[in-house]
């Protein structure tokens, strides 16, 4: 082998097919050999070609390239041509030599160019030796002054970069570098790593940790991947004046990567049909190009032969694809797998393995369906997305012995959401500032989800999610105004309504922890988030409160927070717009009927302290008005439990339905029962009741025919009895059509309906006909001698009594858009529909009956009044006529209150709610009851409670009674005795 010296002493070569030469000691490759070829920076010995003329140089040699930056005119002649561009560059070439030229160790100084812009001189000088860093400042000033000037150089040798050996790295090394220099340059250092062309700062992240003393730096990678692979540069930067001086060491890392192997098998279900007896399979491994020249190994397992490589890996895009291919055995007893192995330069290794299932005789699968493939039953299909990251996948089901494709499920993200999320999850390796990589990822999340179309579908909005989630659990405070604003406007993109289908699944079924995350990620990044005032975005409102006193109060979307109790400090309130339908409620009774509140303190430790004693006050703007009697809930979100829970919290009540109170910070809620309330047994007594009444009301009907011939003597009672029928006739067909309508739920519309117009004609008619009784009770009262013929009251009283009350009902009927359900009637009672004071179809039942009852016991106080005055020896008079009046008095006296008050609890009623309490409880219960038995007390009031009623029914038995017998004649002497 010839040896021989090259031509510079520092350097030893040996002819071989290049030129393999080394350094001598105390000599080092040179930066130009370094960018050249990074594989040969960090080595002892490289090979060059023979014309190369690459050098080694002194371990303390310094070279300068830098700029100089003229002001003024006097060397305007360095940008001309010939005579005065040579006199111009030869006078600064002079008095840049002459201040620099003292420095210990210069050797040479060359302008290399000129350039507009001013007049910039771009110039390189070398240091045969080491160079003082505080000299070198000091002629740099000096030079500055002299040309007035700035200057701006960059050295390489004054800061010396120790790279990992051996190289490359491999892949489960932490390798770890060190950036020294000779004395203290009395500035931080600054590392940076540059890759395809982008720079990247490094800080102390998860995967690196940077630390730095006096005169030495280093950074220890406790992860290597393709992120770390470039070319690293330590800086120390100084400026003077207007000048700067960047001390410099650079130097690559190639790093002997692993890569990420997705195997597959073509077809993925090899099909043997009928006496086929093999089959050709090709086994996939696809890997990201990442410039690793990997040695591929196969190895497979029950082949009818080995695996058969291809000679090259296919491109696919940004991924290479190797592929071998075999034949395997349609025998059921063999199931063949097979092994690719991949190694680096390092000769680690990482391998992917996979069966190869095959579909056999008589084996049941999923036939070919569009895209997919045959497919073994109880396995499941996979494909890639097309222009899309992620996989689809569908299942082939066994059911009994068939084989049945289940519905597909997408996986497929839009690229850009997925690199969003790809940024978000290194934000905090150390690779760029924190915060501006945070800022970045904000940005890039508020354009992809700025279109909702691009977010449309529930992988994408999960991926939207898990971004907020990353970054929620890696940055600490998010300061840029311009990052705070992406941020929110991100947040609140994510709940627009045209969105709400990518909350859930393709099954419908809410997805619990996409909501949850959602909430507990964005709340987290409020916490850091530096606010001002009130932020506001279209489904989304943040406010901040810096609390100078025990209590605070925030507003958002209309919804005021008040806090007191706490210690002072800032207090912030975010609403979300939407929210509270995605999140998961446990409670299947409930509802929600308000937007999500959160509220949290900056100061965590303090909150903490404060927890017990803390207060906040919402009130809510309700969704939708609290419907009649339904309770309300006042919520707040528990992380642990994954569901909302009243524990700490307090409703207002039904006088104040839109506020909660609640004893610590959190996310709060109200909801609506989704029922109204119940009360125990007052459906039992109904029933009970109006099944009493209405066989109270067929005896009383009964009795009233028995006996009419006999107690019907004088036109006033003629009156009373017409009424008594016709009244208990409208209620028992009231009655009925309630006991009727008493399961609405069963009822067809058609039927719910008529039921309600029956009874309100029929309960409306027997308000009429004690309206028609207690008119000619007071005509008689007031007009003694004024006598009304039965023709003519029976006119009246079927006017009043009927025609009056079907007025009411057609009109009401009309009005209500021809009967409406939710105008006119309720598909959940079959009853006229109450809304609230004044308003409801109910009210026109309500107004007349209230009429009624109030002149009823305006007669009864008249009539009353009447008798008590009534002189001592009021002259003749028809005593049958007084008698009457007297009976007629005892039955009003006897209805009214059965009427009246009954419905005086009625009326009280459509003021209370069932939320207030005892109160309503034990009104509610008083209506059920006297309404119910409305019945059995007309019974009792008419025709048990009258004597003349009660006599006439006796003489009527008696007289069909059989007397045939002696014992029966002596039973009823007996009886009369």
């Amino acid at each position: 082998m010839n040896h021989y010296a090259f031509l510079f002493p520092q350097s030893e070569c040996q002819n071989t097919t290049g030129r393999e030469c080394r350094c001598m000691q105390g000599f080092k490759w040179s930066d130009e050999v370094c960018q050249k070829d990074k594989k040969c920076c960090n080595k002892e010995k490289c090979t060059f070609k023979k014309d190369s003329t690459d050098i080694c140089v002194s371990n303390n040699a310094v070279s300068v390239k830098g700029s100089l930056t003229l002001r003024g005119k006097e060397y305007e002649g360095c940008l001309k041509e010939d005579e005065e561009y040579r006199k111009c560059n030869n006078k600064l070439l002079r008095q840049m030599k002459t201040v620099y030229s003292t420095l210990t160790g210069f050797d040479t100084l060359t302008i290399k160019k000129y350039s507009a812009g001013s007049i910039i001189a771009d110039f390189e000088m070398t240091m045969a030796y080491k160079l003082s860093s505080g000299d070198f400042e000091e002629k740099t000033l000096l030079l500055a002054r002299n040309v007035s000037g700035s200057l701006h150089l960059e050295t390489s040798g004054v800061v010396n970069l120790t790279m990992p050996t051996p190289t490359p790295v491999c892949n489960s090394h932490q390798p770890y570098f060190i950036c020294t220099t000779l004395e203290d340059l009395k500035t931080d250092p600054v590392w940076e790593l540059e890759r395809n062309k982008e720079v990247f700062k490094i800080f102390s992240g998860t995967e690196a940790t940077l630390e730095t003393e006096t005169m030495r730096t280093t950074i220890k990678l406790s992860n290597v991947s393709a992120l770390w692979e470039g070319n690293y540069t330590c800086a120390y930067n100084q400026k003077i004046n207007t000048s700067t001086i960047s001390h410099k060491a650079s130097a690559p890392l190639d790093i002997s990567l692993l890569p990420n192997i997705e195997i597959t098998t073509v077809p993925a279900f090899p099909h043997c049909p009928d006496s086929v007896s093999y089959l050709n399979v090709r086994i996939n491994c696809e890997i990201e190009k990442n410039g690793e020249d990997y040695t591929v190994t196969w190895n497979g397992k029950n082949f009818l032969s080995g695996l058969t490589p291809n000679a090259e890996p296919a491109e696919n895009g940004p991924r290479l694809v190797f592929s071998a291919d075999a034949i395997v055995s349609c025998d059921k007893k063999v199931k063949p797998y097979a092994t690719c192995t991949f190694s680096n330069r390092c000769n680690e290794t990482r391998r992917a393995s996979t069966d190869v299932l095959i579909i056999f005789e008589n084996d049941p699968f999923c036939p070919a369906d569009y895209d997919w493939k045959n497919t073994k039953a109880g396995e499941t299909a996979v494909l890639k997305c097309r222009n899309e990251a992620g996989r689809r996948t569908r299942e082939c089901k066994l059911s009994g012995t068939q084989a049945k494709w289940e519905p597909e499920i997408s996986e497929c993200v839009n690229k850009k959401v997925n690199n969003v999320l790809e940024s978000a999850n290194i934000v905090d390796i150390g690779l760029g500032s924190l915060d501006e990589n945070a800022a970045n990822v904000f940005s890039l999340l508020e354009n992809v989800t700025e279109s909702s179309e691009t977010i449309n579908t529930f992988p994408n909005m999960n991926t939207s999610v898990q971004v907020l989630s990353s970054l929620s659990q890696r940055i600490k405070s998010i300061n840029n105004d311009t990052a705070v604003n992406d941020f929110l406007e991100s947040s609140s993109n994510l709940l627009e309504s045209s969105l709400s289908k990518s909350w859930t699944t393709r099954n419908n079924a809410s997805n619990i922890s996409l909501a949850q995350r959602y909430l507990t990620s964005v709340e987290r990044l409020v916490q850091m988030t530096n606010i001002k005032g009130l932020a506001k975005k279209k489904n989304l409102e943040v406010t901040s409160s810096n609390c100078t006193s025990s209590t605070c109060k925030n507003k958002v979307f209309d919804v005021t927070v008040g806090l007191s109790g706490l210690d002072p400090g800032n207090i912030k309130t975010a609403a979300f717009h939407g929210l509270e339908k995605y999140l998961p409620n446990n409670d299947v009774d409930f509802e929600p009927n308000s937007i999500v509140v959160t509220t949290v303190a900056n100061n965590t430790e303090g909150t903490k302290r404060s927890s017990d004693s803390v207060e906040v006050t919402i009130n809510f703007k309700l969704n939708q008005p609290r419907r009649r009697h339904h309770n309300m809930k006042c919520v707040s979100w528990d992380n642990a439990a994954g569901g909302w829970t009243p524990d700490n919290c307090k409703w207002g009540g039904a006088f104040k339905q839109d506020q909660c109170i609640c004893k610590k910070l959190s996310s709060f809620a109200i909801l609506m029962s989704r029922y109204p309330e119940d009360i125990d047994g007052i459906v039992e007594v109904s029933y009970v009741g109006l099944c009493l009444s209405v066989l109270s009301l067929v005896a009383s009907i009964v009795i009233e025919l028995i006996v009419w011939t006999t107690v019907v003597k004088t036109n006033s009672l003629y009156l009373r009895h017409t009424a008594h029928i016709n009244i208990s006739l409208c209620l028992l067909i009231a009655d009925c059509f309630f006991l009727a309508s008493s399961n609405p739920g069963d009822m067809t519309i058609t039927w719910c309906k008529t039921s309600a117009v029956l009874k309100h004609y029929c309960y409306l008619s027997m308000f009429f006909w004690m309206l028609c009784l207690s008119s000619i009770l007071l005509h008689q009262t007031c007009f003694q001698f004024h006598q009304v013929g039965k023709k003519a009251y029976l006119r009246l009283s079927l006017l009043i009594g009927y025609v009056c009350p079907l007025l009411i009902v057609v009109v009401t009927f009309l009005c209500n858009n021809s009967g409406a359900e939710g105008m006119y009637y309720s598909k959940d009672t079959c009853w006229l529909v109450y809304v609230g004071l004044m308003e409801g179809s109910i009210h026109t039942f309500v107004l007349p009956v209230g009429i009624i009852v109030i002149f009823n016991i305006f007669s009864m106080v008249v009539v009353i009044m009447k008798l008590l005055d009534h002189p001592k020896n009021p002259g003749l008079s028809d005593d049958k006529e007084k008698q009457a009046a007297k009976t007629v008095l005892r039955s009003v006296i006897l209805l009214t209150p059965i009427f009246g008050v009954t419905w005086i609890f009625g009326f009280a009623l459509m003021l209370l709610d069932l939320t207030m309490g005892t109160l309503a409880i034990v009104v509610n219960y008083a209506f059920t009851v006297l309404n119910a038995f409305q019945g059995l007390f007309i019974l009792l009031a008419t025709c048990l409670g009258e004597k003349t009623t009660r006599e006439a029914l006796k003489k009527r038995l008696r007289k069909n009674a059989p007397a045939s017998s002696t014992d029966s004649t002596v039973k009823l002497d007996n009886w009369k005795k």
